[in-house]
């Protein structure tokens, strides 16, 4: 059993209409409408497990608390919300019914069970004032019954139902093109998250072997923080009040948790673990961290809108002397990344101040002039987003265009002098005063799984050879070659290429259109005149001309292709 204990100056409730059709009509004991004052406000979910044994510990808590509190009138109230894992209402009706009944000396409201209803109150805000309880009772533990067959089958078709419903998108959808080169899928068992293939892992590992080089080089350390933390952190930076809606939570002996949404306070305790001087400074910090965010069903769609995705994060921590200086050396890295990936960035925009933000309008004016002056200075085209800005400051978001003209937002630069300020951030400066950093926020790709969705489409699946997972085809024109064929293979394998073979006695044209299917790099064709002369004919993948070579060679040329990035 859970409850929510709410020491309040008022509430009124009203029943609305039945939610459950199995709940019998209203009790005597209880109320379609009521209200009370003063009060102790005792939100109860009846889960599996609990019964009238439950009642005790039920009834001893909420007479500590209302003792404690020094309140006369308690109202039950039925909230089923806080838990996943109810009982029966049944249960639910005698446990509350009979927890009313033994609460002896107060005033009891009892709101209906298994009704909408509408409420109102006002939480007196003192410290005894939110209480959230567990109550179990000794050796009461819930049994779990083994499932019958039918029931385990039925499951299985349920969860099994993640086939993607072709009719309404396009043949360069990255969702078909992923399930017909085996590099990712989705099921409704996981809303919003991907189901990494061995060829789709691949391909992110090259882009996080990319962004790791490129960050390397641009001087970033790169950190790890966990998934998992303490609410009083997101309370700290302002996430639990502008942001817990979106945010999964949890809990750990009593202490409430949320799995993070994104990486920021993770980074600002990294940061506080040593002493800062001015000469440390800048501070880059990047982080590929998976982040979780409660999305509408309706707005999930393959990669490009996920609940769980990794995020290409950055945390710049600088002078306000250097602060310029830095933005403009992320929109150079920006522009690098993309220029690897021949994408066109299509549009910058300046976001502004939104409504729900954090920090005085006099760091808002600062951190607003300090990137629209970088953009001016970089003579980058731009347009004011009014309002659109991180509650905690304000970004340039970059929008890319893809090869069909669409365009999407992935990289973003955020300005932050609020974080640090909450956090108690410091370094020492060159007079050897305490002074705050500032702090810029920064993704590449945006998040690894929506450029990838992007550039899957952008490319039609075609990947260049420094990512692709299928690199090289090796394809026998007969058996009698199979020997030399898997000897060329062996030899590309040991290389370190992403080759396969198709050794199978089968027409040619069915290869060649298997491997056409699956966006081979390259097709390489034994046949016994390459047998006779110990050579190979190469066709690339968008050419019509078949090259006739020997294997070092054609493994030379693979290799400058892969270290060009061509």
């Amino acid at each position: 059993m859970k409850t929510l204990n709410l020491h309040c100056d008022y509430i009124n409730f009203k029943a609305l209409k039945k939610a459950l059709k199995s709940v019998d009509e209203i009790a005597p004991n209880q109320t379609l409408e009521g209200d009370s004052k003063d009060c102790l406000v005792v939100m109860v979910a009846v889960e599996k497990g609990d019964s009238k044994a439950t009642v005790q510990g039920l009834v001893e808590s909420i007479q500590k608390i209302a003792t404690d509190v020094k309140a006369k009138n308690i109202v039950l109230y039925p909230y089923a919300h806080l838990s996943s894992n109810l009982g029966k209402p049944e249960t639910a009706v005698e446990v509350l019914n009979e927890t009313a009944k033994k609460l002896k000396g107060f005033k009891v409201l009892q709101a209906p069970f298994g009704y909408y209803k509408q409420f109102e109150l006002k939480v007196k805000g003192h410290p005894l004032s939110e209480l959230s309880r567990e109550i179990k009772v000794e050796g009461n533990e819930i049994e779990e019954e083994e499932l019958t067959d039918e029931q385990r089958a039925k499951l299985l078709r349920q969860i099994s139902k993640s086939k993607l419903d072709t009719s309404k998108i396009k043949e360069n959808d990255h969702r078909i093109i992923g399930g017909k080169m085996d590099l990712w899928s989705f099921n409704s068992s996981a809303p919003g998250m991907v189901f990494w293939h061995s060829k789709g892992l691949h391909i992110k590992n090259k882009l996080i072997e990319y962004w790791r080089e490129l960050h390397r080089k641009n001087r970033y350390s790169e950190i790890s923080t966990p998934q998992i933390l303490d609410k009083k952190l997101w309370e700290i930076s302002g996430h639990w009040s502008k942001f817990k809606e979106n945010m999964f939570l949890s809990s750990y002996e009593n202490r409430d948790l949320a799995i993070k949404p994104m990486n920021c306070p993770g980074g600002m305790l990294v940061y506080k673990t040593s002493p800062k001087s001015y000469k440390d400074l800048p501070l880059r910090v990047g982080e590929l961290g998976w982040v979780h965010r409660i999305e509408l069903s309706g707005v999930l769609g393959g990669l490009m809108r996920v609940i769980q995705f990794v995020q290409d994060d950055a945390h710049i921590f600088c002078t306000e002397k250097s602060l310029e200086e830095e933005i403009a050396k992320i929109i150079d890295l920006t522009n690098d990344l993309y220029k690897t990936f021949k994408i066109e960035i299509d549009h910058v925009e300046l976001s502004t101040r939104p409504k729900k933000r954090i920090g005085s309008e006099k760091i808002w004016d600062l951190a607003e002039k300090a990137l629209e002056k970088v953009l001016k200075k970089k003579k980058m085209k731009y347009t004011v987003n009014k309002g659109d800005g991180a509650f905690y400051g304000p970004k340039i978001d970059f929008h890319i265009k893809d090869s069909l003209g669409r365009t999407w937002q992935t990289s973003t630069i955020q300005l932050d002098m609020a974080l640090p300020e909450r956090f108690e951030l410091e370094y020492t400066s060159e007079d050897g005063s305490a002074k705050r950093p500032i702090m810029l926020h920064r993704t590449i790709y945006g998040s690894l799984e929506r450029f990838l969705g992007v550039y899957t489409e952008h490319v039609d699946g075609k990947f260049p050879l420094w990512i692709s997972p299928n690199q090289i085809k090796v394809m026998t024109l007969n058996d009698d070659v199979k020997d030399y064929a898997n000897e060329i293979y062996q030899k590309l394998f040991d290389e370190g290429f992403e080759v396969e073979i198709n050794d199978k006695s089968e027409s040619m044209g069915k290869k060649a259109r298997d491997a056409q299917i699956q966006r081979f790099n390259y097709l390489v064709t034994v046949g016994e005149k390459e047998k006779a002369a110990g050579n190979i004919a190469v066709k690339a993948r968008d050419s019509k001309e078949i090259v006739t070579m020997d294997l070092d060679g054609f493994i030379s040329q693979l290799k400058e292709e892969i270290s060009t990035k061509a």
